[in-house]
């Protein structure tokens, strides 16, 4: 098999030797050409090339979440085709691993390799469905070029602590969960809107609804991860389905204590629930309108202001080596 690797040198919980270490490893299994990426938007180019060549077999990406996105924007840029889905795979290697953890691989890069390795030799797949978000015809944010994300997305709160997470670390701070919390703290005490919700989510078939303040958009369970905790948001959602969508109508300080503490005790079982949350299950199509530009965020990758955001759950977009 040849195979793509993909290498964010970046990445925050493997060092230069240990990534040297699982090339090799990876190479003994197949001919491996492994590239690290340069600038942001890079592994999405490495992505498209190898989804262009008629000898590349599979990726392997290595690194976070957003690298992973990257890759599997680049493998998908004309779309998946239902004949020859792009073959992927992971070695978790960012702070959080979501979709790398919500695959069920392990946290630690290595132990995944070796996993990843075993899978290989008895040719162990999963064909995994993904959220696209584009632009609303007819808006102006018609324009904004599509984007496929793995795991999550949100338009509104939750961007707009990633996006302060993003700042801090451009300063060269670590991206920590006590950093994501404490970021959390700081969008909710400047929420410009968090009294009156901007959102309206439109679907077919069904009332508007309205004033949203929020809005988490999973394609699998859990939402995200602090530490070894999982998080879900959406308990119901999966790979297998299409996506789901919490919202949450109030932010006041009492409703957010009530609310995150249901998300931090949340189970697969159950998720935050009460008058002023929506959670609606497999959807395929819908759209986000909102009165004011909120942040947009994408598998924890911050994409700035955006007034409307049309989101599809397409099943069967992607294998992935499990």
């Amino acid at each position: 098999m040849r195979a793509l690797l993909v290498v964010n040198p970046a990445a925050t919980t493997t060092s230069a030797r240990t990534r040297d270490v699982l090339i090799h490893a990876l190479a003994s299994e197949m001919k491996l050409e492994a590239v690290t990426t340069e600038y942001r938007g890079h592994a999405r180019d490495l992505g498209r090339q190898a989804a262009d060549s008629e000898d590349i077999e599979l990726v392997v990406a290595l690194g976070g979440d957003g690298t992973v996105n990257e890759v599997v924007n680049g493998l998908l840029h004309r779309g998946p085709d239902p004949e020859h889905l792009p073959r992927l795979a992971v070695v978790p290697g960012g702070s959080t691993n979501v979709f790398a953890r919500a695959l069920g691989l392990p946290n630690d890069a290595v132990e995944a390799t070796g996993a990843l390795l075993d899978a290989l030799r008895e040719k162990r797949e999963r064909t995994v469905g993904l959220g696209l978000a584009a632009g609303t015809p007819g808006t102006e944010d018609e324009a904004v070029p599509s984007r496929w994300f793995t795991f999550n997305a949100g338009l509104g709160f939750d961007a707009g602590v990633v996006g302060r997470v993003e700042q801090h670390r451009e300063r060269g701070q670590r991206s920590t969960h006590s950093l994501y919390l404490r970021q959390a703290i700081r969008q909710f005490l400047d929420e410009p809107h968090r009294r009156h919700g901007t959102i309206t989510l439109e679907r077919p078939g069904a009332d508007p609804v309205t004033d949203l303040v929020l809005s988490l958009i999973c394609n699998t369970s859990p939402w995200t991860f602090l530490g070894n905790r999982p998080v879900y948001a959406s308990p119901k959602a999966s790979f297998d389905t299409g996506l789901d969508i919490l919202g949450l109508s109030r932010m006041s300080t009492a409703s957010v204590a009530r609310y995150a503490t249901q998300l931090l005790t949340s189970s697969p079982e159950r998720g935050p629930h009460g008058k002023h949350a929506v959670s609606l299950h497999d959807l395929t199509d819908f759209t986000l309108h909102s009165k004011a530009p909120l942040p947009l965020q994408m598998d924890g990758d911050h994409l700035g202001l955006r007034t409307s955001v049309t989101f599809t759950g397409v099943r069967r977009a992607l294998r992935v080596i499990v």
